[in-house]
């Protein structure tokens, strides 16, 4: 009789490097673990780094419930240039002049994206819409009627460093950090774009905990 040995089973909490696809670090897991059933609780850009969930063996049976889990983030919004994928690593679309970075206006900016808002989705996003990925639609080219989604962000901390303005917030699952930087840029009168993003926390677990 072949013995069978057991298959792994749990969470691993892997630190994302920039530069990798979730599907990428996904594929490495897979290969050092050999095993197949692996899931995770929400991908991360390939421009972000920090914190990726992966739910291994039977363990995945969880995975839909983690996945709405609040996470924590920082980043840098880069104001003064708009791209197509409203990150850094987009086309450049749009450029305005530098809004007033003052105490007061960020201030109002902030209070305006705080707590439940309604928030434009990325056209280049994996949301479908009419049963198509809005980035293949985006992709070709295809007009698209704005999509929206309710979230809550909770602004923890912000820090002005002109052009740009430093944060860190909390907030819901599914909410696009990129749609928010986007919009503040519009919302001061000026074009913005997110130009650094890293998960910190999703739930109770924490990227310091990552490997």
């Amino acid at each position: 009789m072949i013995p069978t040995h057991p298959q792994p089973s749990g969470l691993f909490l892997f630190d994302k490097p920039k530069g990798i696809t979730s599907h990428d670090a996904v594929e490495l897991l897979r290969a050092k673990l050999r095993i197949k059933r692996i899931g995770h609780t929400g991908t991360l850009d390939p421009m972000a780094t920090g914190l990726l969930i992966f739910m291994v063996g039977s363990a995945t049976s969880g995975q839909s419930a983690m996945q709405g889990m609040a996470k924590i983030y920082g980043g840098t919004i880069m104001f003064g240039s708009e791209t197509d994928t409203w990150d850094a690593e987009g086309k450049v679309t749009a450029e305005a002049p530098v809004p007033e970075l003052s105490e007061e206006a960020v201030k109002r900016a902030v209070e305006a994206f705080n707590g439940k808002i309604t928030q434009q989705i990325p056209p280049y996003s994996a949301v479908r819409l009419n049963g198509r990925h809005m980035y293949k639609l985006a992709r070709a080219n295809q007009v698209m009627p704005e999509v929206r989604r309710e979230v809550v962000v909770r602004w923890i901390s912000w820090a002005v460093r002109t052009p740009a303005l430093d944060f860190e917030i909390d907030c819901s699952g599914g909410t696009y950090v990129r749609s928010v930087a986007h919009e503040m840029g519009r919302a001061l009168g000026s074009r913005a774009h997110l130009s650094m993003l890293r998960r910190l926390s999703i739930g109770a677990w924490s990227v310091k905990d990552a490997v």
